[in-house]
């Protein structure tokens, strides 16, 4: 298994399925956005192929070159999606969710009556800039890891029990039942209801506030791509501490001039020591003096059923690799376990070969990047029990034929968190 290189090119092309129009080109080099663009014939072969395929009622879903992967999808016969991607060990399934994850974001700020029924390809051209900074984000490095897994990032704070009633009690004061607490693009506890969303937007609302630049309040219009993908609901935030928002998902109601400052007050004033203690649960997820083993690098907790997740490599900051590899290791680890080994997600099978196969589904995986020997390369280890999957990023000091006891102990000391 290849790591995602550093210096790969990842292009995503935004096409008008009928005419073929280009709508906008991202690029990004090494996980940074690039300028580099794809001449316009490449793009026009690339769409081309694809209308080829469907007209002879093939669908073309991707290729493979010697160093680039391509994904095609087509949404609502409107707009077609095409990335491409030479970073090294990029798999079909992360390009596939790359794209359901930017069509959503599209649908999150434009709405998807623009996208399907498109009047005016300039102006929805123009409209359409406003998702640039978003889909950015997914082609970048983000310490994010909910675009891949479709589960919603969290972090577990110290008193999530007094934070989550201060919510509830905030909620019922300004009249609107979805509500949620986020640091740094997680979600730190939420009401009910606003953890019933569906999905993608579950993921792409506190995405999408982690992204924008630091603003005291925002009356930010947004849809819903799951839930209302054409009536526009208004996303309000409200930075409590710096890099810590209150988020408010309400119609028409309240006004923002309304959640002054003395409401505010009255509600998390007496939580700012709670409130402080989230900041640095950003990038570590888990709350300081958590007991983990001191050979584990990162971990990526998943619950399955809720769509929910804690992924962290924050763990041990003074050992190699850095932290940015951590990432792409266990970013890799789990494209390869998701889509060789473990179920997408749990479910009844309907049918008796699924039920067959679900019984051959192993409980446990690992790899060793390297020689497998005491103190050379990196262990990698996935375990399932129920619901939740773990992933475990190792250090070269740990003996292979303890792997699974590892990850077994550390599931279930995980497990009342998730």
């Amino acid at each position: 298994m290849g790591e995602e290189g550093t210096e790969g090119m990842v292009h995503l092309l935004c096409l008008a399925t009928s005419s073929g129009v280009p709508l906008f080109c991202r690029s990004s080099r090494g996980g940074a956005p690039a300028r580099q663009q794809l001449p316009f014939s490449v793009i026009g072969s690339l769409n081309g192929v694809h209308m080829f395929g469907q007209n002879l009622e093939v669908q073309l879903s991707s290729a493979r070159t010697e160093d680039t992967t391509v994904v095609w999808k087509s949404f609502h016969d409107s707009i077609t999606l095409i990335v491409l991607s030479s970073e090294e060990g990029t798999s079909e399934l992360r390009l596939e969710r790359l794209l359901q994850m930017v069509f959503g974001a599209m649908v999150l700020l434009v709405g998807l009556e623009e996208l399907t029924n498109i009047r005016n390809v300039e102006r929805l051209k123009k409209e359409l800039r406003a998702s640039y900074h978003l889909i950015d984000s997914f082609l970048g490095d983000s310490e994010l890891i909910g675009d891949l897994t479709q589960c919603v990032d969290c972090v577990v704070p110290p008193e999530g029990s007094l934070l989550q009633e201060a919510l509830s009690g905030f909620a019922e004061a300004v009249g609107t039942a979805f509500v949620s607490l986020v640091v740094s693009g997680r979600v730190v506890a939420a009401t009910e209801s606003w953890w019933r969303l569906g999905m993608p937007e579950a993921v792409l609302l506190p995405w999408l506030v982690g992204s924008l630049p630091p603003q005291a309040a925002r009356d930010y219009p947004v849809y819903l791509p799951h839930g209302s993908p054409t009536v526009p609901h208004r996303l309000l935030t409200l930075t409590l501490l710096p890099g810590l928002e209150l988020c408010l998902l309400c119609g028409p109601r309240p006004p923002l001039n309304q959640l002054d400052a003395q409401l505010l007050e009255r509600s998390w004033q007496p939580l700012l020591d709670p409130l402080r203690a989230c900041l640095p649960l950003g990038p570590r997820a888990l709350p300081g003096g958590f007991p983990l083993h001191v050979d584990i690098l990162g971990l990526l907790l998943l619950h399955l059923e809720l769509k929910r997740c804690l992924f962290t490599v924050e763990l041990s900051g003074d050992k190699e690799p850095s932290p940015g590899q951590r990432r792409r290791l266990l970013r890799s680890f789990y494209t390869l376990v998701t889509a060789t080994y473990f179920p997408p997600e749990p479910g009844q099978p309907e049918k008796v070969e699924e039920a067959v196969h679900q019984a051959q589904v192993p409980r446990a995986c690992y790899l060793v990047s390297g020689p497998e020997e005491p103190g050379i390369g990196w262990r990698l280890v996935a375990l399932q029990l129920g619901p939740r999957r773990l992933l475990l990023l190792l250090s070269a000091q740990s003996p292979t034929h303890g792997l699974r006891g590892l990850a077994t102990h550390t599931l279930h000391a995980l497990t009342p968190l998730l």
